[in-house]
């Protein structure tokens, strides 16, 4: 075993949310009369936290009232129906029971809110998580090391015990900030060459890969 804690991106690493966030973002769009975004818009926005996501949907130059307002209607319909066409990427459930039963702790670690975190974790990974840590007040959210040395500790394990695994550019900083390993998949939500560029060390393009990083 290499590692005694993996800690997992949730959005493009262990779920599939892309359809989900686009419709919520649209649907919050339209009630302001404002422009549609497509997929790949929604792609290329998500990774920060909603709040930016909803600043980076918006038209240029919207008043902070009206983002504001945009952004409180997109957090009541996206908690309604974060679930609609959300699933987990093949093999990621086995891989987690297997990681589990090897002794590895495992953690979950986003941006996105943490009412979303909780209530998308509870139904595709009940009793197989330790920790489901998402964006919380008085925390800075990722690249920050914040929120992942707050894991660590929680867990009361030795940052270089510990692999954090995530699809993107942001979650290779937020590693690498943290001072713990990094193995990007490029099955998510950016390119294989964003997570090159970011300096991803290790890049695992399916669960085989993967799984033999972490055993």
């Amino acid at each position: 075993m290499k590692y005694k804690m993996a800690v997992f991106d949730l959005d493009g690493t262990l779920l599939n949310t892309l359809e989900d966030l686009a419709d919520a973002v649209n649907y919050s769009l339209a009630q302001f009369g404002m422009p549609q975004r497509t997929i790949e818009e929604v792609r290329n926005y998500v990774g920060n936290g909603i709040r930016l996501l909803i600043e980076r949907s918006v038209p240029n130059g919207t008043d902070l009232p009206v983002i504001d307002n945009v952004f409180e209607c997109f957090k009541k319909y996206y908690q309604e129906h974060c679930n609609d066409k959300t699933k987990a990427y093949d093999g990621i459930i086995d891989m987690l029971k297997e990681l589990k039963q090897s002794g590895i702790k495992l953690a979950v670690l986003s941006n996105k809110a943490q009412n979303a975190v909780t209530k998308l974790c509870d139904i595709y990974f009940d009793n197989l998580l330790d920790i489901t840590f998402g964006a919380r007040e008085g925390i800075a959210k990722k690249p920050a090391p914040d929120a992942l040395l707050e894991c660590a500790a929680i867990a009361d394990i030795a940052l270089e015990d510990i692999a954090y695994i995530g699809d993107s550019d942001v979650d290779v900083l937020t590693a690498r900030n943290a001072g713990v390993d990094c193995i990007a998949v490029s099955w998510g939500f950016r390119d294989k060459g964003v997570l090159i560029k970011a300096g991803a060390d290790k890049i695992a393009d399916n669960i085989q890969v993967l799984k033999a990083e972490l055993l």
